[in-house]
């Protein structure tokens, strides 16, 4: 398979899915290397298409937000109280679509998350644990911004309410 064929297998594989879908994956089925279908990817993000990487692996940015409500919250609260925020949030209905923080020298800073259940939570919990990684709120004193998609405005407020009652709603 010539690689144009390759990349339009690779949409093609990701609009047929209605989740993440890893690159290991990809690479098994199309018969080529982890390391091609991240290349393949990048191509295809130069080209114009929205494919986002998750922690649980790629997605159309546009198949992933079809007939969801989209806000963004406002957040403050320390690491030990990362979990609750999480776990308010996806038992509430919502998926954490990204976290976003301010950054004094780069602006803005972006990352995707798709976490819609508590296991995919404690996953990302687990990897942050067990890579030593740093959350991206720790570099503005807990302060953060998350993009969620919900069923409906109502599922949005009901986030909302359920997250300023912990106290995890930045007011400045």
């Amino acid at each position: 398979m010539d690689a144009t064929k390759r990349r339009n297998s690779i949409v093609s594989i990701l609009l047929q899915e209605n989740r993440a879908v890893s690159a290991r994956k990809l690479a098994s089925e199309l018969n080529v290397s982890r390391q091609i279908i991240v290349g393949d990817v990048a191509l295809l993000r130069a080209s114009g298409m929205d494919v986002i990487a998750t922690p649980k692996g790629y997605v159309l940015e546009s198949e992933s937000m079809t007939n969801k409500y989209i806000g963004k919250l406002a957040s403050q609260h320390n690491a030990a109280e990362t979990k609750d925020e999480l776990y308010d949030i996806v038992d509430n209905g919502g998926e954490i679509v990204d976290v976003i923080v301010e950054h004094p020298v780069y602006g803005e800073l972006k990352g995707r998350l798709a976490i819609s259940s508590r296991y995919d939570a404690d996953k990302f919990l687990e990897a942050i644990e067990n890579k030593q990684a740093n959350l991206l709120s720790e570099l503005t004193d807990g302060v953060h911004l998350h993009t969620i998609a919900c069923a409906d405005k109502k599922a949005f407020e009901r986030i909302k309410d359920t997250l300023e009652n912990h106290g995890f709603i930045y007011k400045n």
